[in-house]
């Protein structure tokens, strides 16, 4: 069995109310529905979250709601028990065995069911694989240019400029830094065993392999709205119609 678990809480401080907002005439959560959805390595779509409104529209379109239990819905949880908690409820529910499973938010919305296909190929190609993940590359957002204040409220490097090699303002000096970013993590059960994987994304185990596209986030802002509006329309969206209806 290979279940597709999307998670979405309520309460986003944020940007309040993004799981259901409106891009491109859908509700931001409905992009990752129909990607798994329309993937063909896809058995079945659940949907974790504490919000009657996010429910909604995930029974609208056919997915079966997990009850987010209080304190993994707080601005304080972490996503990654919230995976677990959704998991575990799979399992308990289902009863057969799961090969895989497709990790989504409600807030990331570019991804398509290609993609999805593609991290499931990679991982019954490879069974040393924990995981495949889709990443974008942002070298405007390198490590090496990040800064931080200290406690004088002065501008300091992020991290010690010594370890980095050539280190430079040029964003393309230290090679193509690759995000995880939040669109898609199809990974084998074991990565669920949280003491398995490492922080930040404990859920990804530990050999990733990365499945690049371009354009991708997660919505926690308004200023990243055009920017997923602008990307869904690249890949065929209007408000009136969808790309898995011309049969892409």
């Amino acid at each position: 069995m290979i279940p597709a678990l999307l998670i979405g809480r309520g309460g986003s401080t944020g940007l309040p109310g993004k799981n259901t907002m409106k891009l491109a005439g859908r509700p931001l959560m409905e992009y990752p529905i129909l990607a798994a959805k329309n993937a063909r390595c896809v058995d079945k779509v659940y949907l974790s979250t504490d919000s009657q409104e996010i429910a909604d529209v995930g029974r609208r379109l056919g997915v079966e709601i997990i009850d987010r239990p209080a304190r993994l819905a707080t601005k304080e949880a972490k996503s990654e028990d919230a995976f677990v908690h959704g998991f575990e409820a799979i399992k308990a529910g289902h009863g057969k065995p799961v090969d895989a499973i497709v990790l989504l938010f409600c807030n990331g919305a570019t991804i398509t069911p290609g993609f999805i296909d593609r991290g499931y190929e990679a991982l019954q190609a490879d069974p040393t694989l924990d995981s495949a993940v889709s990443v974008s590359v942002y070298n405007m957002w390198s490590p090496a240019r990040a800064r931080k204040l200290d406690k004088n409220g002065y501008l300091v490097p992020a991290i010690d400029p010594a370890l980095i090699d050539g280190v430079s303002c040029d964003r393309d000096t230290q090679g193509d830094v690759y995000y995880a970013d939040c669109s898609m993590f199809v990974v084998r059960p074991r990565c669920l065993d949280l003491s398995y994987g490492q922080d930040p994304f404990k859920w990804i185990g530990r050999k990733v392999l990365p499945l690049k596209q371009w354009g991708g986030l997660d919505i926690d802002y308004d200023w990243q709205v055009p920017m997923v509006e602008y990307w869904l329309r690249r890949h065929g969206f209007t408000e009136n119609k969808t790309p898995y209806e011309e049969g892409q």
